[in-house]
């Protein structure tokens, strides 16, 4: 059987797929066996190192969870100023005046070349030195800062790949009936290209929660991976156990909002389903005359 995309595999094929499957699981299980094995020499997998976690609320009320509101803060207030930080400078890099695309292109190139952690560090000795953002919330205006900067000059690059990634008679069409630029791009692009934008801009928004670990490492922000040194320190050493915690934290986290917005994509994609417009006949007998055009929410009849 030959499907559109491959050809079916035959039995030699099936059985090599197989034989490579059993040799990957085989590899698999002996990492994890040696990894085990290496921690449990390191006497690293003994119960008192793990049972903080389980059995001592001050771990993650004191530790855990003011690091874990700290990421979050963070990460929301960049997520929220990106967004549409990074539209607004997509649609910019697509705008018919040369001067717009010039300066749009240049900022994002500029922000997109330097590493997000220089920019903290920059954000960080600016605000110590311009301004009177006191020292305890000067870390986290640095690493927000940080993170719009690099990820709005990403996301605008998104935006930009994304409504041209339409097919021109998108365009053709709103022209066609009388729409203006602007209300192309607010009524036709942007709407369709969303849903083929949310996977990359979700990609991003997963960058920008793991990015607020740099703020912790070299700005002192109190982050959720920053908790690990005072967290093992009080807790009889347990770096591994402190290092595993926060990493399945940050998994949950990241995959809590990959799965929010796969189920966004796909209800935009069952809402737009049906597309096609229905034309009536007075917007027929509209465009019929001298000079009629249809707008946005219908015909126009001035």
């Amino acid at each position: 059987m030959t499907s559109v995309l491959y050809d079916a595999p035959g039995p030699r094929a099936k059985r090599r797929n197989l034989l490579l499957t059993l040799v990957f699981f085989v590899a698999l299980a002996a990492l994890i066996w040696w990894v085990l094995r290496t921690l449990a020499d390191k006497d690293q997998l003994e119960w008192v190192k793990w049972e903080p976690f389980f059995t001592d609320t001050r771990a993650w009320s004191t530790y855990l969870w003011p690091g874990l509101k700290n990421t979050l803060i963070a990460a929301a207030l960049a997520m929220v100023i990106a967004l549409p930080l990074g539209a607004v400078f997509g649609i910019a890099r697509l705008s018919d005046h040369w001067w717009v695309r010039g300066v749009g292109g240049a900022v994002v190139e500029f922000f997109r070349a330097i590493p997000v952690l220089i920019l903290m560090l920059f954000a960080n000795s600016a605000y110590s030195e311009f301004t009177d953002v006191s020292p305890d919330n000067r870390p986290l205006y640095a690493v927000v800062t940080g993170l719009v900067l690099y990820n709005a000059s990403v996301l605008a690059e998104i935006v930009r790949a994304g409504i041209l990634s339409l097919p021109r008679g998108q365009t053709d069409a709103a022209k066609a009936i009388g729409m203006r630029k602007g209300q192309t791009m607010r009524f036709v692009l942007l709407p369709q290209s969303v849903t083929a934008m949310l996977p990359a801009i979700v990609s991003q928004l997963v960058v920008i929660v793991k990015d607020t670990a740099l703020g912790g490492a070299l700005l002192g922000f109190s982050e959720l991976l920053a908790s690990v040194r005072p967290l093992s320190a009080n807790y009889g050493a347990n770096t591994i156990a402190s290092f595993t915690v926060v990493a399945v934290i940050f998994v949950l986290l990241n995959f809590a909002l990959t799965t929010f917005a796969s189920w966004l994509e796909g209800r935009l994609r069952r809402g737009k389903k049906s597309t096609g417009a229905v034309v009536g006949v007075d917007a027929v007998e509209n465009l019929a005359r001298p000079g009629g055009h249809m707008g946005p929410g219908g015909p126009d009849r001035s």
